[in-house]
């Protein structure tokens, strides 16, 4: 479940000249109707390089029930329109386990190692990329890239490559045309937006994760506004339909 929330919750930070910025946003993830989560994004992508931190937590009748947070921090450079990691950290809490994770990469963006700690217990693990890992990046550069491209080129259609060093997929964003959407108690935005869609391809792969669970038949659907006076792109509405704990929206 915090895999499908996180991957909602990242792209929810959609926003600005994605040439040069940075910003902090906040957003709330609500599983219908309970308060699910909080979380604050910092984002900055320049055209040499580009940062992604995310922290959440978990509140209400929700936190009470699964109290966990986490911290996400992605950082890479830009080389000719690749994006490429360079770090990745996450850190998390859970009721009975703390876990960090720490990812080292190569000059091309290829992860090499990972340090992982659950506990007090450590483990580093060396990492070979499969074959075909090419121009592969982890999910939060994902993220960044198709935040850039839908800014620049107005489309979200895309299939991007995502390896996290244990699994190889896909995550894969379509077009889904327009709707005019209302506001309501989970946003107060309105007016005729463009739809996007997007799940985790598994690439035939036998892998239980949960961010499978983002399927063709069961996506995250994203609905995007433009700011009246900077006609710049923003997130106004994501939604997953389904999931164990019932829909999630943000």
């Amino acid at each position: 479940m915090k895999k499908t929330i996180l991957c909602l919750l990242c792209f929810f930070c959609f926003t600005n000249n994605t040439h040069a910025y940075q910003t902090t946003h906040q957003a709330t993830a609500f599983l219908v109707p309970f308060n699910a989560s909080n979380a604050s994004f910092q984002y900055s992508i320049t055209p040499e390089s580009y940062l992604v931190q995310t922290n959440i937590n978990t509140g209400g009748i929700f936190g009470t029930i699964y109290p966990f947070t986490a911290e996400y921090k992605t950082t890479g450079k830009r080389e000719n329109n690749l994006f490429k990691t360079t770090s990745y950290k996450s850190d998390s809490q859970s009721r009975f386990n703390t876990r960090k994770k720490e990812m080292f990469y190569d000059s091309n963006g290829k992860p090499t190692y990972r340090i992982s700690t659950k506990n007090s217990f450590n483990k580093k693990t060396e990492i070979l990329p499969p074959p075909d890992n090419i121009h592969t990046t982890d999910l939060q550069t994902v993220l960044a890239e198709i935040i850039v491209q839908y800014t620049n080129m107005g489309f979200c259609n895309a299939r991007l490559h995502v390896f996290d060093g244990k699994k190889n997929f896909d995550i894969v964003f379509n077009d889904e045309g327009s709707e005019n959407i209302p506001s309501n108690e989970y946003s107060p935005y309105q007016g005729k937006a463009v739809k996007c869609s997007f799940y985790a391809d598994n690439l035939g792969q036998n892998h239980d994760d949960l961010i499978f669970q983002i399927t063709p038949e069961n996506p995250i659907y994203v609905w995007i506004l433009k700011d009246k006076k900077t006609q710049q792109p923003f997130i106004a509405k994501l939604e997953k339909k389904s999931t164990a704990l019932g829909k999630l929206v943000v």
